[in-house]
């Protein structure tokens, strides 16, 4: 809406996350033409406060909404929140001839330092009083105020800009600003959240700054948030940016820090913390690991901690008003919590803060990435691509191992002595593709570390044969996965589970493993066994963890290999009660009350006829799909695949070598081609030479593979009549 000629009102909405840090705004062409300027030119934001920025064309789909894109340093210096207006006008500017600036923060600025910031500033457009931001490695910053520009007004810093660095002040409000600016976040610091930051907006901002809205509607306005999740996932960071955005005083608990000794003193210093949120409303109580600070009481043996808990919900639901204080919990144990902090009134909602999938973890990567000195070959994509079940802070230790790998890789061009290492050589440092796949050998996935997985590097065409199989498997998973609009509009849900059966030896395991490679998906192995207990009701709850797990980390494929133990048949007299529990456990996680999403079950066995039949109706293993023992076409492609990479004399014919392997699994087909292999380095060995041995005259022929399957059919033989005689 125009407040007069050549000034709009427009409402701020985030930036697009390639312009944080760059000190541009984005807006509609058209709107750039109603106020006289143009891509480039120096706009003027007003909200409580002013700041300046550049001007550039909005992308098409944010076109026509009356828009302004900020990011939040920006959104910071205008005195701006998401969803507010601010007022926009083109304004005069000047290059900037001298500027003076002061480091927020601890720590010094080195002289290389001070040279990578300046040419960082260069181009920005700033005033006095305002903070800009400096990307520094791994997501991390450096924040500084604009203390004086010469000239005064809208300047644009240029390279002939003599910068000045001026020291904070001792004061203690000094201190207090750069210890809260050092806490700066925001929401372009969270990567992959958009769903969980716009429940939290609604729970949180809208209450703190439009309070009339509920009042129009008769009812209370929420108070509390539990955070849950995984660790690493970024449950304290989005507090932290919610509370700076909503421009809300914010306050810090640890949990374990409240449980104080004396009697009474745990209770008093949580009345305290309530007390000075109160004084400083609107606040934002965040704690921490809420589950040790206000556990099960029935479960728990201490005093105090019935006491703490009795407290803690007397403040959040007392008959005193907490007025505008909103409280914001975080926990990965949120089984663990009392019950009755769970309920409306206390915590009004709870938000699930799941493992990032491959685009969330694609926006971590450019966060963590902005500082970075990034080679030509590094591909993001890629990278997201292939770090499954990675949580935000796991990527933060990949960019730093990458880093270090990189540093080990040039430190001996950097001249590393007692002085201090030359501009030049630091700005020469690049970390590339090769240190990102080092660094992926070093850091696992945190968040899946209690149950096994792997990221399989298995593709379908190391799979040989099973033509059927792939193509049964791609339908069920894959098309779901990749089309999942077109299951929905003709109403079909997708199958959840599969049992792959047959002999041993023909593959199951190798198919799970291709097919969540080649489907990008996290992959959970589980052998049947080892979920089993001696105590009495683990094994159940190990089932429970597991599931659990795999809905945190979906996409997932849960591989139950020989499902037979874990899932025998029910009923049988002298079976131990545990497996009974077991297949009633698993029978309930796959077709109960909390449905499985973006989660796939395949179970392989070798027998049938021992698994319950509960398990094998449509709804729980939907597809059963016979892997056979391979034919002379399969067998074929079996040898393709291990003979591929083998040296092997051009007279043998694999069509021949086929016909000769009938009757054998694909395990054994792989045992005959691993056997020539080693048969052919024995006869190099015993071979009488004086000389060193030729590697490029080593040969797989004829004799290798005869002697080889000789010995695979004398073991057979021998398996079949030790088999005979034991009945």
């Amino acid at each position: 809406m125009s407040e007069s000629e050549g000034t709009l009102r427009l409402t701020v909405v985030e930036a697009r996350r390639d312009d944080v840090g760059r000190g541009i705004v984005r807006l509609d062409p058209e709107t750039l033409r109603q106020i006289g300027a143009g891509p480039g030119d120096i706009l003027e934001i007003e909200g409580r406060t002013k700041t300046v920025a550049k001007a550039m064309p909005t992308f098409k789909e944010q076109r026509g909404q009356q828009v302004i894109q900020i990011d939040g340093v920006g959104r910071k210096n205008a005195g701006v929140a998401l969803g507010q207006a601010a007022t926009i006008r083109k304004v005069a500017h000047a290059i900037a001839r001298r500027l003076s600036v002061t480091p927020l923060g601890a720590g010094a600025l080195h002289q290389d330092e001070i040279e990578y910031m300046a040419n960082r500033l260069d181009g920005l457009a700033v005033r006095t009083g305002d903070r800009v931001r400096i990307a520094l490695f791994g997501g991390n910053h450096r924040d500084f105020h604009i203390k004086r520009t010469e000239p005064d007004g809208p300047v644009v810093i240029h390279p002939d800009t003599l910068l000045t660095l001026e020291r904070p002040r001792n004061d203690s409000s000094t201190q207090t600003a750069s210890a809260e600016t050092e806490e700066f976040v925001t929401y372009d610091d969270l990567g992959g959240m958009e769903r969980e930051v716009a429940k939290v907006r609604e729970m949180i901002e809208l209450p703190l700054s439009h309070p009339e809205i509920f009042e129009r509607l008769g009812i209370t306005p929420p108070k509390g948030v539990l955070l849950h999740g995984l660790p690493g996932c970024g449950k304290t960071l989005l507090g932290r940016a919610v509370a700076h955005e909503s421009e809300a005083a914010f306050i810090y608990v640890s949990g374990p820090e409240i449980i104080q000794k004396f009697y009474g003193e745990s209770e008093a210093r949580l009345r305290k913390i309530f007390e000075d949120a109160q004084r400083r409303a609107p606040c934002i109580i965040f704690f921490d690991e809420i589950d040790s600070l206000a556990p099960k009481r029935e479960r728990v043996e201490g005093e105090v901690e019935k006491r703490v808990v009795a407290q803690l919900l007397a403040l959040m639901d007392g008959l005193k008003s907490r007025g505008d204080v909103i409280v914001m919990a975080a926990t990965n144990r949120p089984n663990s919590l009392d019950p009755a902090l769970r309920r409306p009134g206390r915590f009004d909602r709870e938000i699930a803060i799941g493992i990032p999938n491959e685009t969330a973890r694609r926006e971590i990567l450019e966060i963590y990435a902005r500082g970075m000195p990034l080679g030509d070959d590094i591909e993001l994509s890629d990278l997201a691509a292939t770090t499954h079940g990675f949580t935000g802070a796991d990527l933060t230790a990949l960019c730093r191992e990458a880093a270090m790998a990189a540093l080990r890789r040039q430190l001996p061009q950097l001249s590393v002595g007692s002085g201090p290492i030359p501009s030049e050589a630091l700005m020469s440092l690049e970390v590339k593709m090769a240190d990102f796949r080092e660094a992926l050998s070093e850091v696992s996935p945190s968040g899946l570390r209690e149950v096994e997985i792997e990221t399989p590097n298995v593709r379908w065409e190391e799979v040989g044969g099973l033509e059927s199989i792939k193509e049964a498997l791609k339908e069920a998973i894959v098309w779901p996965l990749s089309q999942p609009r077109i299951f929905e509009e003709i109403g079909l849900q997708p199958p959840r589970g599969i049992l792959l059966y047959g002999p041993p030896g023909n593959g199951k395991t190798l198919i799970a493993k291709a097919l969540a490679s080649q489907s990008n998906l996290n992959f959970i192995s589980i052998k049947g066994p080892e979920l089993l207990s001696k105590y009495i009701g683990e094994s159940e709850q190990g089932v429970r963890e597991l599931f659990a797990r795999a809905r945190h980390a979906a996409p997932c494929i849960v591989f139950l290999d020989e499902v037979d133990a874990l899932a025998p048949k029910r009923g049988f007299d002298g079976r131990s009660p545990v497996t009974d529990r077991v297949v009633s456990q698993l029978l309930t996680e796959l077709d109960g009350v909390e449905a499985l999403r973006d989660v796939w079950v395949i179970a392989a066995t070798n027998r049938l006829d021992m698994i319950d039949e509960a398990l094998l109706r449509p709804g729980r293993l939907d597809f059963h799909l016979e892997v056979k023992r391979p034919d002379q076409k399969a067998r074929a492609a079996i040898l393709a695949v291990h003979l591929r990479q083998k040296p092997v004399d051009e007279k043998i014919e694999l069509a021949a070598l086929a016909d000769r392997t009938e009757g054998l699994s694909a395990a054994e087909v792989r045992f005959v081609c691993d056997r020539a292999s080693m048969l052919a380095i024995r006869r190099v060995f015993k071979e009488p030479d004086a000389g060193p041995i030729e590697l490029g005259s080593l040969r797989l022929e004829q004799r290798d593979f005869d002697e080889a399957l000789a010995e695979q059919r004398a073991a057979l033989e021998d398996a079949i009549a030790a088999q005979a005689a034991l009945f």
